[in-house]
């Protein structure tokens, strides 16, 4: 098998759940290589929520569609994002040290924070979808779950990896991702919101605001990002493509 397909399935296994082969001579540094195929599992992963958006669109109206859509995409990830979140909430919500916010989000356990973090992040998702025709909406969504994805590994290139390798949540943690690998993860993972015309950048903006603000909030509060931080970026940036494209293209 050619090696680059392997990276795919590696990427594949490491953030979804989807049954991907396993390689008897595979090596740790292939997750770090894998990285500049993020987005495009991150594509998949939407395309996958597109689908049952559109399919349920057939046959309920109101919000019912999108929560569905979004109920498959942490069905298929197992919630992978969306656990990195609710850490990074309760860590840097919670803590008063840079160890003491560490220590909280390698804790198993969800707090108030992170409670909220992901509640709100869900609801609001499914609200700005169902504010969107349905052909749009699908879109919409595979083009955050893709710009989502190059925002993480933006900051896997940009930033500094701050918790321990031995003791992280996730192993093995993606560690030096190269930039011409970020520029093929921004190629992979951003073409659906050129699709999208002028809502799209109006997505995109909205996304790495948001993803920005979470990224130097946790490079003031502990000193940069861990894998958790990631899947908070991630889920930032979806959210606010979601909202900047649904701002421009709203029905009333």
């Amino acid at each position: 098998m050619p090696r680059q397909l392997k990276l795919f399935f590696c990427a594949l296994q490491f953030l979804t759940r989807l049954p991907a082969p396993s390689f008897a001579d595979f090596q740790p540094d292939w997750i770090t290589r894998a990285a500049r195929y993020f987005p495009l599992v991150g594509i998949l992963v939407g395309a996958v929520g597109a689908g049952v958006l559109l399919a349920a669109g057939q046959l309920w109206r109101g919000p019912l569609p999108a929560l569905l859509a979004v109920a498959a995409g942490v069905l298929v990830t197992g919630g992978f994002h969306e656990d990195g979140l609710a850490d990074t909430a309760d860590g840097l919500g919670g803590g008063q040290t840079p160890a003491r916010r560490l220590e909280i989000m390698k804790d198993s356990r969800v707090g108030t924070y992170g409670v909220l973090a992901l509640g709100l992040t869900l609801a609001i998702k499914v609200a700005a979808l169902a504010a969107l025709p349905l052909a749009t909406a699908a879109l919409a969504l595979v083009a955050a779950h893709g710009a989502g994805r190059v925002a993480a590994v933006a900051v896997m290139v940009l930033g500094r990896h701050v918790s321990d390798r031995d003791d992280a949540k996730y192993k093995p943690a993606p560690d030096g991702v190269r930039p011409f690998e970020l520029l093929i993860a921004a190629g992979l993972g951003l073409w659906p919101l050129a699709l999208l015309g002028w809502p799209g950048l109006a997505g995109a903006a909205v996304g790495a605001v948001l993803a920005a603000v979470l990224a130097l909030t946790a490079r003031r509060l502990i000193g940069g990002h861990t894998g958790d931080v990631l899947g908070g970026i991630e889920q930032a940036c979806e959210l606010g493509v979601l909202l900047g494209v649904s701002a421009s293209l709203a029905t009333p």
